[in-house]
């Protein structure tokens, strides 16, 4: 395994104690402890994973989850002391695959980065021909078959799609399909969601590839 972390942490000694327990379990680790330090070494480094603390000096984790969004889709585990489930989807709907609270075990470190590579990697075993979302016919296309979708259920798949395995809110899924930004009950992307999920279940003849993340939205899951 010869993965890069990069871990993005104030606390000197808590970034040692990540990275070598980390490095005991062959990660190779990286650590960067002002916030104002992480995208200039992103522009010239690729981490597998980035471990990214909230509170930092100079910029701020979520400042900088959203900045990295705009050129990378590297895979980031937010880490915060912050428990208000506020955070927790704060930083999700800024485009973060986790969220790991302090104080935490090392091995669920280690599980977690594990987790996230391990859809990673099967993600990319999937072939470009498995699912094609069509834009022209606002029609998703697996293997011989395909099956229409309404405006609304083109307009709520299509960041799904575009970004598997990648959580997104209600809230997030309410502001890609309603423009106007009227306000829409979280009921209304359930309902969606649920018409959705069955035309999709009917054409790749598998459980529920749009999977229900409970408290916190959802993510699609490419069939196998």
């Amino acid at each position: 395994m010869s993965e890069q972390i990069l871990i993005v942490e104030d606390e000197v000694k808590l970034a040692n104690l990540m990275s070598d327990f980390l490095s005991s379990h062959h990660f190779i680790t990286h650590q960067i402890h002002h916030g104002n330090d992480v995208l200039p070494w992103l522009e010239i480094n690729r981490p597998s994973v980035i471990l990214l603390d909230i509170m930092l000096p100079g910029q701020s984790g979520i400042e900088l989850c959203k900045a990295i969004r705009r050129f990378s889709n590297v895979p980031i585990i937010m880490v915060s002391a912050k428990v208000e489930e506020i955070d927790r989807l704060l930083g999700l709907e800024l485009g973060a695959d986790d969220y790991i609270c302090k104080p935490f075990s090392y091995a669920e470190l280690v599980a977690r980065v594990k987790a996230i590579l391990r859809r990673l990697n099967n993600a990319s075993d999937v072939t470009e021909s498995t699912m094609k979302l069509d834009e022209s016919s606002y029609s998703v296309k697996y293997k011989s078959s395909s099956i229409e979708l309404t405006n609304f259920e083109f307009q709520l798949f299509k960041p799904l799609f575009n970004n598997p395995n990648r959580i997104y809110s209600r809230d997030s899924l309410m502001d890609t399909m309603y423009a106007d930004q009227r306000i829409v009950s979280h009921r209304t992307i359930d309902s969606h969601i649920k018409k959705l999920r069955k035309k999709l279940d009917e054409l790749t003849q598998t459980d529920s590839v749009i999977q229900s993340v409970y408290g916190v939205g959802y993510r699609f899951v490419h069939p196998q």
